[in-house]
């Protein structure tokens, strides 16, 4: 167990920190509205985050099953990290909080705030028909925009016969290219799960029919919506997507896949186009990085207020009312009441958790370099709670504790065995 602690990088993060607090202007005019004015009246002190707390959910997810685990938080105090395990079982080398990383569905965040920006410039309409935009890609006229991003349209998700069978499945499409229509046709073959609009059900197949209206409306791959829309603007200089490309560049972590079978020896699953998923999962990041989205996103750095409004109404997707979803964005609600607005990503060898408080103060990046086994992911959401709530209460208090989205398993991105 490591505290990465570079001094240089902790003073940027703190003018960092302040800067937004502040208000700054965004990054670029191009795409990105004024953020929104400081409070007048300063918020309640947030208690400091319990990073015993962090390192104990790393090394529980590492009882777990992964190989290695890191977290980076950043506060009005600046950054704190931790690290355990390792990030290449063959080397042995270290976790490394400024390696790159596969985050999975935490694309679908990256793609909604294309798609959003797109709806400020006119281009698209959120509760207007997909069909409008994809003359006939969608079997109801009923399906909006809207109900995409909010996982709402009843359109089935293809990945749940995908990897039916964990190892199989995913050699089956490691190196294989697929086109958006060809992903659609998959899930459009399957039973529709709900009528459009009443209730909520994850599928991959929304975010890539996602991709296809941001590719439509730009005349430009998403890879280009990316960059040139937040990536080049936020100098997020850890963070690609290199589809249909297999490689992760530069210093990386390597995943780790659980078969099936007990006992089976792990899969190496760093190599692979992730063409299953483009933009409801493809995208590469840092943990740094990651921080500086959730950050820049709630500040406004990268919506107009309007739009943060929308993104940011959520509705329940668990009975316990302590997770809810907006578009393409979760909140979560956690033991102390604090709110956290991020997203959580699974793709083959890898769990994610990339979260910040609604004013951007506070963030919390977290991955396992394992998949396929959701105790592991239960695990390392452990970290939300440790640095958003800080130390917990005396064991004599905890009874009186509100119940928090941390206490019920890990979210399934995608279908799981263990």
């Amino acid at each position: 167990m490591t505290l990465t602690s570079h001094r240089r990088r902790l003073a940027v993060s703190a003018t960092l920190v302040a800067a937004l607090a502040a208000g700054l202007a965004p990054a670029t005019n191009a795409f990105a509205a004024p953020a929104a004015p400081a409070p007048a009246v300063a918020p309640a002190a947030a208690p400091a985050p319990d990073m015993e707390g962090v390192t104990a959910a790393l090394k529980a997810a590492m009882a777990n099953g992964a190989p290695g685990a890191m977290a980076r938080y950043v506060g009005p105090d600046g950054i704190r990290s931790r690290t355990a395990g390792v990030r290449d079982r063959a080397s042995g080398a270290s976790m490394d909080v400024d390696a790159r990383f596969r985050i999975g569905s935490v694309s679908k965040t990256f793609s909604t705030v294309v798609l959003l920006q797109l709806v400020q410039e006119g281009k698209l309409a959120l509760d207007a028909p997909v069909n409008k935009y994809l003359p006939g890609a969608l079997p109801d006229d009923r399906i909006t925009v809207r109900h995409l991003l909010t996982h709402r349209s009843g359109l089935a998700d293809y990945t749940d016969a995908m990897f039916n069978s964990t190892v199989p499945g995913f050699e089956a499409v490691r190196n294989k290219v697929f086109s958006y229509q060809a992903l659609l046709d998959l899930s459009l073959a399957l039973p529709r799960t709900t009528e459009p609009g009443v209730s909520y059900k994850y599928s991959n197949a929304n975010f890539v029919v996602v991709g296809m209206l941001i590719e439509k409306a730009t005349g430009r791959p998403v890879a280009d919506a990316y960059k040139r829309r937040i990536i080049t603007p936020l100098k997020l200089r850890q963070t690609s997507y290199v589809h249909p490309s297999t490689q992760i560049k530069g210093l990386h972590v390597r995943g780790y896949l659980h078969p099936d079978e007990a006992g089976a020896p792990l899969v190496d699953s760093t190599e692979q186009t992730v063409s299953w998923a483009q933009s409801a999962g493809a995208v590469i990041s840092s943990p740094g990085d990651l921080n500086m989205f959730t950050i820049s996103l709630m500040r406004g750095r990268l919506l107009s207020p309007a739009m943060m409004k929308e993104m940011t109404t959520v509705t329940p997707t668990d009975a316990a009312n302590t997770r809810f979803y907006g578009l393409g964005l979760r909140r979560y609600d956690l033991s102390c009441g604090t709110q956290i607005f991020g997203h959580t990503g699974t793709v083959q060898g890898f769990y994610t958790y990339a979260f910040a408080t609604r004013d951007g103060m506070r963030s919390l990046s977290a991955v396992a370099n394992t998949s396929n086994h959701g105790a592991a992911n239960t695990a390392l959401g452990g970290t939300l709670e440790a640095a958003f709530c800080g130390k917990p209460p005396a064991a004599t208090a905890r009874a009186t504790t509100a119940p928090s989205a941390t206490d019920l398993p890990a979210e399934r991105d995608l279908p799981e065995r263990h």
